[in-house]
């Protein structure tokens, strides 16, 4: 049986860039698949991943300053195409011995390009276009054996190839939807330049998916904690149309869902998927453990050990049940994903944000091996991959709600009080913005209880001394950044009225109007 294997990656190269990330999205659109990886990265770990081209992004560095990160010139030498974009180009053209330095004209935003001659990268675009820059050095002589493809007034080398060697690129910022033609760039990089094709699809990746995971679980049983988003619900699909009845999936009522939630998870997902599920009540268990607690990260933390706790109870009644014949359940499923990763410090360098508690938030005596088939995946490829699999849309559509539940959006101890207050809260927002239609156009909206906090009020004709809680309603594409949606004001006004009206503990609603970054969607 020949053993399945990952696709061959794109590798962005992060020199510290705010779109790096962006980046890998943009290579994802054009179909194939990417990874980033951080430029202190040997170029031998680099090519050891057996990449189909590699882009080196931007940074805010000089090439020319002490310490600015570079790249080993062997890494041009390895036969895998090459883009440099922005920093990236820059330190290509030092390293292959082109010229850098300032111009005393700094270019940022939209800036004219002047394209000089097509090439493979600029070909059947405008001989004008606009771009988007942000650079204050610039290429003033490309090296030996490139042609000069686009010049600005700030920069006399915009963008360069050699199509022997398979080496291109650009100045600007391609990645940015406010480049005019940067998708096309960027694709005519990956089909021409490199010879890839666009067959990173929902198909193919259910495909290579099933045959990664039958490859890895064998005849053995499986578990998959299923929160009822969206994904938990589709790497449990993936596991189930890969293993069959093999896998059993738990969920935990830990006491930190939204108002109904358990109960829709209990009819909608196994109606839907014919899954064999268990549904572990385990409220007293958590609120104990997180007495007394207000630190987020150990929140998460805690919340993330008794799940795992939770999933080896689960575990042992499952071989209970199966009889001395049955198989051992040696497998959590997880619908671990490539931003939790990446925000965990676990992207191959990538500072730790905040610890998801599926991936920092693990014991380290963990008995399971994990099955995290979407652990590569951004937000909107999962609901892609998701309708290939049949997942009803009010499964697949479904706004993001994080593992560790209303415990992170409680600002202070998690305690069944403040959990009420959030619920009640919470409720009227999300059914004040179905009612307004706006469910499509918000990426999630969370509900915070600042109960740390209290402000005076008047309520009646009296004082009170209540908490506020904080409306955040974001719009993103995969949760890397977001900006803040900006809902219509009578919306705004009902969902206030209700909530100060029927919740007696709040006394103040207040609007989140802050963009990520610099700020993360959720608050702890």
């Amino acid at each position: 049986m020949t053993t399945p294997t990952a696709p061959r990656p794109v590798l962005v190269v992060d020199f510290g860039a705010q779109y790096a990330q962006l980046i890998a999205r943009r290579v994802r659109e054009a179909q194939v698949y990417s990874e980033v990886v951080p430029h202190s990265m040997p170029v031998e770990a680099m090519l050891a991943k057996n990449p189909a081209a590699i882009i080196l992004s931007g940074g805010p560095s000089s090439v020319y300053a002490d310490g600015a990160p570079s790249v080993d010139p062997a890494l041009f030498g390895a036969g895998v195409p090459v883009l440099g974009i922005c920093y990236g180009f820059q330190v290509m053209a030092q390293a292959l011995g082109g010229d850098v330095a300032q111009t005393g004209l700094s270019e940022f935003g939209g800036t004219v390009v002047d394209v000089c001659e097509a090439g493979v990268l600029l070909a059947n675009t405008p001989s004008q276009q606009s771009a988007w820059m942000s650079h204050g050095d610039a290429v003033h002589r490309a090296p030996q054996g490139f042609r000069v493809l686009a010049t600005t007034a700030g920069a006399p080398v915009a963008a360069f190839e050699n199509r022997e060697q398979r080496l291109f690129g650009v100045q600007w910022h391609p990645e940015v939807k406010h480049s005019e033609t940067g998708q096309t760039v960027l694709e005519h990089f990956l089909y021409e330049g490199a010879g890839l094709a666009p067959d990173w699809t929902p198909s193919s990746i259910v495909d290579d998916q099933v045959a990664l995971i039958r490859e890895q679980v064998g005849s053995a049983r499986v578990i998959c904690a299923l929160s009822g988003g969206v994904d938990s619900a589709v790497a449990a699909a993936l596991v189930q149309k890969a293993v069959g009845d093999q896998l059993t999936c738990v969920h935990v009522d830990h006491g930190l869902m939204r108002a109904g939630e358990v109960e829709q998870i209990e009819r909608d997902f196994v109606a839907s998927t014919g899954v064999r599920l268990i549904v572990r009540d385990e409220k007293e268990r958590f609120l104990t453990a997180l007495a007394g607690v207000t630190d987020p990260e150990t929140k998460r933390k805690i919340i993330g050990r008794e799940f795992i706790r939770v999933f080896e109870d689960a575990q042992r009644q499952i071989i209970k049940d199966a009889g001395e014949a049955g198989e051992d359940v040696k497998f959590l499923v997880q619908g671990t994903l490539y931003p939790d990763v990446v925000e965990s410090g676990g992207g191959e360098g990538a500072a730790n944000i905040k610890s998801h508690h599926n991936v920092g938030g693990l014991p380290d005596d963990l008995q399971f091996e994990l099955v995290e088939p979407l652990r590569a995946l951004f937000k909107d490829e999962v609901r892609a991959v998701g309708r290939e699999l049949g997942i009803p849309e009010e499964i697949v559509g479904r706004q993001p709600f994080p593992g560790p539940g209303l415990g992170i959006r409680i600002i202070g101890e998690v305690t069944e009080h403040n959990l009420d207050i959030l619920r009640r809260a919470d409720a009227i927002a999300r059914e004040e913005l179905t009612k307004a239609g706006l469910d499509q156009e918000i990426w999630q909206c969370p509900v915070v209880l600042l109960a740390d906090v209290r402000s005076v009020g008047v309520q009646g004709d009296g004082r009170t001394y209540g908490h506020p809680v904080v409306l955040r309603p974001v719009s993103s594409e995969d949760a890397m950044t977001a900006d803040w949606t900006r809902l219509p004001y009578e919306t705004l006004a009902v969902i206030s009225t209700r909530i100060t009206n029927e919740v007696r503990e709040i006394n103040r609603v207040v609007l989140d109007v802050t963009s990520k970054p610099p700020a993360t969607i959720e608050w702890e």
